[in-house]
């Protein structure tokens, strides 16, 4: 064999070995892009359940917003009856004003006049005692009773109870 043929060899064998590397690496990277395009496949199907509950959760929303809708409209329909209702009130106030007055002013008028008479018989009672006393003779004026009165003997203010000595024993 010659040098030219060693070489055709040794190149053959080196395109051979490379040749199988390249397979391999095709091979793996068959086995990525498969991989992958599960991955893929999987995460599609999770984004089409995440987009189903996201269209669910926004369905929901629209409703309360429609319920919420309707309660405000309620609400509104309840503000006008309040004003409605409140301008009845204040026309009512002075009518019901004028009918407590008329029908407490003989209650007032029946009690002052009750007063007014209790009052009177009392001062005039009480002239009448002053007058009768006038005409009554003097009594002798009599001493204020304040309490029992002392034994002789005891200090004032001691009231029947011996005098107390302060003794330190």
């Amino acid at each position: 064999m010659n040098a030219g043929q060693l070489a055709a060899l040794i190149a053959a064998v080196f395109f051979a070995a490379l040749a199988c590397v390249g397979m391999f690496v095709l091979l793996r990277l068959a086995r990525l892009m498969s991989a992958a395009a599960g991955m893929i496949s999987d995460y599609r199907a999770k984004t089409d359940h995440l987009i189903e509950q996201a269209q669910a959760a926004v369905d929901r929303t629209n409703e309360q917003l429609a319920r919420t809708d309707s309660i405000t409209a309620s609400m509104d329909q309840v503000t006008a009856n309040m004003a409605e209702l409140s301008g009845h009130v204040s026309a009512l106030a002075g009518l019901a004003k004028g009918i407590s007055a008329a029908a407490t002013a003989p209650l007032t008028g029946a009690s002052a006049l009750v007063f007014g008479l209790r009052r009177a018989t009392a001062v005039r009672r009480s002239l009448q005692v002053a007058a009768l006393a006038e005409t009554l003779p003097e009594t002798p004026a009599r001493p204020a009773i304040t309490g029992p009165a002392a034994p002789a003997g005891l200090p004032e203010g001691s009231r029947g109870r011996p005098a107390r000595v302060a003794s330190r024993r």
